[in-house]
Parts: structure tokens; C-alpha cells; sequence
């Protein structure tokens, strides 16, 4: 195949299927990954609190869930989201893109537990002991003090967690959610032209991410300019 002719095919792609791409893949695919990292964040600050409580039974429970999840494939993982989900929801008639969307949210809460954790304890411990001295409880030292002042160290590793959800939301794919890489089978299956649709799909996911890269880069060294 020659470059012209995969020029060609390129336009004709994007002339006659650009809306599956730009609108249908692209808005579904920022969706479940927005969705993802927003209550990845608040399930994963709770997983967080959790690992760090000194109730060990729960200190157990929340490591287990941890070490679980990370200790095994993402697309287990949505494939058991996928038959699970429904099972335990049945009076909800849980949809596919919600199955995997908890899926991924489950998923992204184990690791940004561990980012939120670690940016607890880069605070120093002094502290907490100030705000205890002046009165305040253990949670409202934590809520006052220690986590305003964490914030700083979670908010860059937030960022390129929703630069790797993104990328792994194309395994959502399998389950035919409507992303970007779904736009892919669809335009693919049409066209019968799969190496050009997928270079397509590449840049698409490329720019995105690249472009992502260098806001969280930018704002990583803002905060550092702060300091």
C-alpha cells in the first residue's frame, strides 16, 4: 500500500466518519474517564482514611481491597464489573457503560488511595501535634491542616492518573461502551479499512494525552513556584 493511497483513505475516513470519532467516541470516552477520576478520588480517599485507621480489622479490609485490586488486570476486573454489577443491582437495570464505568471507578480507587496516602504522611507530622495543642480534634486536624496542606502534593499525581484513565478506558471497548477505540470496531467494520482507522484513533488518544501531559506540567510547576 502506498502513502497516497493511505492518504486518501485517511480523508475519506475522516470526511464521511468524523462525528463517530471527534463527537460519539471522543465525548464517551472523556466521559467515563471524568467520571472515573471524580469518584475514583472520593471512593479512594476513603480507602485512604481507612488504611491509615488504627482499627486493624479495617486497616485489613482496606489493604486487601487494595493489594486485590492492584494485583490483578484491569480487564478482569471489568469483566467482572460487567457480569457482577447487574447481578447485584438488578432492580436498577444497571446499563453496560455504568457496569464498566464502576468497574473503572473501583479500579482507579485503589491507586489513587495510595497517592492520597502518601500525601497525607508528606506532611509533617508537627503539624498535627500543633493543631492538637491548640485544641483541635484528631479529625479536625486532619481536615483543617494536614489535608490542605497535602492537597498540593495529590493534585499533580490526580492529574496524570486522569492522563492513564484515559488511556485505559479503551479496554471498555470489549464491552462496546461507545469510546473511542468502540469508534474504531464501528468505522473499521464499515470501511473495512482497519490501519488507517487506527491511526486515526492513535492521534486522537495522542493529542489528548500529550496536550493533558503538559497542563498537569504546567500546574505541577506552579505549585512548586508557590512553595
Amino acid at each position: 500500500m502506498s502513502f497516497s493511497t493511505i492518504l486518501q483513505n485517511l480523508w475519506k475516513i475522516l470526511s464521511q466518519y468524523w462525528d463517530v470519532f471527534l463527537i460519539k467516541g471522543l465525548s464517551i470516552t472523556l466521559l467515563l474517564s471524568v467520571l472515573t477520576v471524580f469518584f475514583g478520588t472520593i471512593l479512594g480517599a476513603l480507602v485512604a482514611l481507612g488504611k491509615m485507621s488504627r482499627f486493624k480489622p479495617l486497616r485489613f479490609l482496606v489493604t486487601a481491597y487494595v493489594e486485590i485490586i492492584r494485583g490483578t488486570p484491569i480487564l478482569l476486573q471489568l469483566y467482572v464489573g460487567y457480569f457482577i454489577v447487574p447481578l447485584a443491582l438488578p432492580f436498577l437495570g444497571v446499563s453496560t457503560f455504568a457496569s464498566i464505568t464502576v468497574a473503572l471507578i473501583i479500579n482507579s480507587s485503589a491507586y489513587v488511595s495510595e497517592v492520597i496516602r502518601s500525601g497525607i504522611q508528606a506532611v509533617d507530622g508537627g503539624q498535627t501535634e500543633a493543631a492538637r495543642s491548640l485544641g483541635l480534634s484528631k479529625s479536625q486536624a486532619m481536615l483543617k491542616v494536614v489535608l490542605p496542606q497535602a492537597v498540593k502534593n495529590i493534585l499533580p499525581a490526580l492529574g496524570n492518573e486522569f492522563i492513564m484513565v484515559i488511556k485505559e478506558t479503551s479496554l471498555a471497548s470489549t464491552f462496546f461502551v461507545g469510546d473511542l477505540m468502540t469508534s474504531y470496531l464501528t468505522v473499521k467494520g464499515a470501511t473495512y479499512l482497519s490501519f488507517e482507522s487506527l491511526m486515526i484513533v492513535g492521534a486522537i488518544y495522542f493529542i489528548l494525552t500529550f496536550s493533558l501531559s503538559k497542563v498537569v506540567g504546567v500546574f505541577e510547576r506552579r505549585l512548586k513556584a508557590s512553595d
